[in-house]
């Protein structure tokens, strides 16, 4: 990189479940790296996006929505999110236009005030709330924090968010280009089509199983120029659930094989050929070994 003025950072979103900061993060990016989904707590690992300009390069990290952990998954996602804090050059604090100021923001806001690099906060989902209902919503933040700047948005309709980028780029340190100009995430592909995945149980499914499941990848082969080849098991925690996941015939397998692929063939740019399994591992969320095996960072247990 040429360029002495080019400006480059990390940058951590953080917030409650549910705020839209998956949604967020691939309004930027201009693809889907994270999984978006009505039910709470769907992203489950710190995603890495990458946004890249002729200026600027803005590596955003998408936490877990932070919550009141019930499980070991459930302290490895607070974990996570509170450890990525610690490593970015700002942190976008993102709430929710149409809710008021609950405990969990202000578990998140004081945590923040501990952050030593400068903090937005994101007033998401204003294409909800009428105009005039915006003001007392940011006003119940306003002297919560010494927030760097303060961007009412819609990641869903991108409402402000070119602003938003704008002056983020403003306050990047100059720095490298870190990654390719074509690169979007620096999650292996794997583990993006295995959320891809993820994401359609969510949807199929609803509230019957999601936080019981888990997708591990097999094998991911590819059989010649233009076809790649995945094997991957979905693992739940009972036998219910499994009945529920495979549906009559197995016509909800079939229904998420079916969704899944669309998307993955749109990331890896192939013809793909899907096999999915489903298997009961009980209280797999409680199990270190376990949540090691299926993708979460022993750092994090």
């Amino acid at each position: 990189m040429d360029n002495p003025n080019y400006k480059s950072g990390f940058v951590a979103i953080v917030g409650r479940p549910n705020v839209g900061k998956s949604t967020f993060l691939n309004r930027v990016i201009g693809q889907k790296i994270a999984i978006m989904s009505n039910t709470a707590q769907t992203t489950r690992n710190k995603i890495q996006g990458i946004y890249t300009t002729d200026e600027s390069q803005i590596v955003f990290i998408d936490t877990p929505g932070v919550h009141k952990p019930k499980s070991k998954l459930g302290d490895y996602m607070v974990k996570s999110a509170m450890s990525a804090l610690n490593e970015v050059d700002a942190v976008l604090f993102m709430v929710n236009a149409t809710e008021k100021r609950g405990a969990g923001d202000n578990f998140i806001i004081d945590r923040l005030k501990d952050v030593k690099a400068p903090v937005y906060l994101l007033i998401n989902k204003i294409d909800q709330v009428h105009p005039d209902d915006l003001l007392p919503v940011m006003e119940q933040y306003q002297t919560a924090l010494p927030w760097q700047a303060v961007y009412p948005i819609s990641a869903l309709e991108g409402n402000n968010v070119d602003d938003l980028l704008t002056g983020l780029v403003d306050q990047m340190p100059n720095g490298p280009q870190y990654y390719p100009a074509d690169q979007v995430t620096d999650h292996p592909e794997r583990f993006v089509v295995s959320e891809l995945i993820r994401e359609k149980i969510f949807m199929l499914t609803r509230e019957e199983v999601p936080h019981s499941v888990a997708v591990e990848i097999e094998s991911m082969k590819q059989k010649d120029e233009d076809h790649v080849h995945i094997e991957a098991t979905i693992i739940v925690e009972r036998p219910t659930q499994k009945g529920i996941m495979i549906g009559k015939g197995g016509s909800m397998l079939k229904k998420i094989g079916t969704m899944a692929r669309q998307d993955i063939e749109h990331l890896l740019g192939s013809k793909v050929y899907l096999q999915l399994w489903v298997k009961v591992q009980p209280n797999w969320r409680d199990k270190s070994t376990l949540l090691k095996s299926y993708g979460y960072r022993k750092d994090d247990l």
